[in-house]
């Protein structure tokens, strides 16, 4: 049996920008993975050439596809969630979709954002981080969404953290981390699958400078474990996991 692991984010490019180095290196080492994005993010700044939010939605989601094929992601997924506005929906709306791919997935490492926000202090990072945290917890419950699927208790939750901050933005107020994981062998398919958002690319040529600065690591903190433990420091986000 592989390891599985299941990341959340909000918005395609979310899956090379925050946790790309992470979901390579899983890849290589033949870990399943499944991505879940909620949004096609039609409310950014950056639009490529698309003429309407249709459009814009239908290019992105050519373009998450892409960047997962870069980064080894063989099932993916594209929710229709407005961007810009999950702070609108209510918790159990957003955790739903979550936990019903939880209980079906069965993942043994589940990943999302930090409750900050992430860099970039999104409110739809921060709503996703809460979703999936409540799904964390309740996938396992039988009283929980029983009609969601078996309950089934993935062994680890991380939220991404950061110790680097995007200028002329305010900064978050990140979590100190527990896993340190040296990206460097997987870099230029991190920035590779950046690139392949190709309506993002104005974020990627300001972004991907950074990363080359700061960006040979990326930081998780471990936030919940079935079992009773301490805050160590680890750099293999697999460590102690039981197939």
């Amino acid at each position: 049996m592989s390891l599985r692991l299941f990341c959340v984010f909000a918005h395609p490019d979310d899956e090379c920008f925050a946790f790309g180095g992470a979901l390579a290196l899983a890849a290589d080492r033949g870990v399943e993975i499944s991505a879940l994005c909620f949004t096609k993010g039609t409310a950014g700044s950056y639009r490529g050439d698309a003429k309407s939010n249709e459009e814009l939605g239908h290019m992105r989601a050519e373009e998450f596809a892409a960047s997962c094929k870069i980064l080894g992601i063989a099932r993916h997924e594209l929710l229709d969630f407005q961007d810009g506005q999950l702070e609108r929906s209510s918790l159990a709306t957003l955790v739903e979709p979550i936990l019903q791919r939880m209980r079906s997935f069965q993942p043994h490492v589940v990943l999302t954002f930090g409750m900050d926000g992430a860099a970039n202090t999104h409110a739809d990072h921060t709503c996703v981080s809460a979703a999936t945290t409540a799904a964390f917890h309740w996938s396992g419950r039988e009283k929980r969404f029983p009609a969601l699927g078996t309950p089934f208790q993935p062994q680890r939750l991380f939220h991404q953290t950061t110790d680097f901050f995007l200028p002329g933005r305010q900064r978050p107020l990140p979590l100190p981390w527990t896993l340190k994981l040296d990206i460097s062998s997987v870099f230029d398919r991190k920035a590779a699958a950046f690139l392949a958002h190709t309506s993002q690319a104005p974020l990627a040529t300001s972004v991907i400078p950074l990363f080359k600065k700061h960006g040979s690591y990326e930081l998780y903190t471990l936030m919940a474990s079935p079992t009773p433990q301490p805050a160590t420091q680890s750099t293999d986000m697999f460590e102690g996991i039981s197939e």
